[in-house]
């Protein structure tokens, strides 16, 4: 996102309404600075401030997300205001593909091509899981899904969510006219073997046996 994301004054906005996936997103606010390592430690702690959702009032996050299918209204009502304020400020929003479930993300996603608005683009985290099955299988009729988007008005292109060229050269197309939908395909919990693909590694946390496997099939020096 570095590569596409405008930071400097006026800044774009990112909101992860996927909010389970929030501890990337706090991993990449400390390395730019906007929060500290000593907040990661506190992850999760009563006393700490990031929590298992991103919540409004962190430095660095936009929006409480968690509750699926409502960040992308959340986005489609900021990338509008931006319009209207004549803004180049563009905003960018990762859902989940179980959040296509939702019946107010349908609604967020034919409201910001009424609106018309080139300056949203949505990130679809396509891995076919939901928290209790794959979406294949609970709702098979959502694919494909960036035939959906088109329908809808929207630009849409499938890419590779593993492979950063990919996502980069996705997440530039822009008509000028409509919003945009990148659905990136992925595997979920891919590069450590036994996560790949297990719904399990949705709530679970690896002990310390699978903690340091993990790392080391993932190319880093266990502790």
């Amino acid at each position: 996102m570095n590569q596409v994301m405008q930071h400097n004054d006026p800044a774009d906005v990112f909101l992860m309404s996927k909010g389970h996936g929030c501890m990337i997103l706090y991993v990449i606010l400390v390395e730019r600075g906007v929060l500290n390592e000593d907040d990661l430690r506190d992850y999760c702690n009563p006393n700490g401030r990031l929590g298992a959702h991103p919540d409004f009032g962190v430095p660095g996050i936009a929006a409480s997300t968690g509750s699926l299918g409502h960040g992308l209204s959340i986005a489609v009502g900021q990338a509008y205001a931006e319009t209207l304020k004549r803004s180049p400020v563009r905003v960018f929003c990762v859902i989940s593909d179980g959040e296509l479930q939702e019946g107010s993300t349908w609604e967020a996603i034919m409201m910001a091509a009424n609106l018309r608005l080139p300056n949203l683009t949505v990130i679809v985290d396509n891995n076919d899981f939901s928290g209790l099955e794959r979406v294949s299988s609970g709702h098979p009729f959502v694919y494909p899904i960036a035939d959906k988007f088109r329908s809808f008005g929207w630009t849409a292109t499938d890419c590779d969510g593993h492979d950063h060229a990919s996502l980069v050269t996705a997440l530039r197309i822009s008509d000028g006219v409509r919003p945009h939908a990148v659905v990136a395909q992925t595997i979920k919990g891919r590069g450590v073997s036994y996560m790949e693909n297990e719904n399990l590694w949705h709530y679970r946390s690896p002990n310390e046996t699978e903690y340091e496997l993990g790392l080391r099939e993932l190319g880093f020096d266990a502790p």
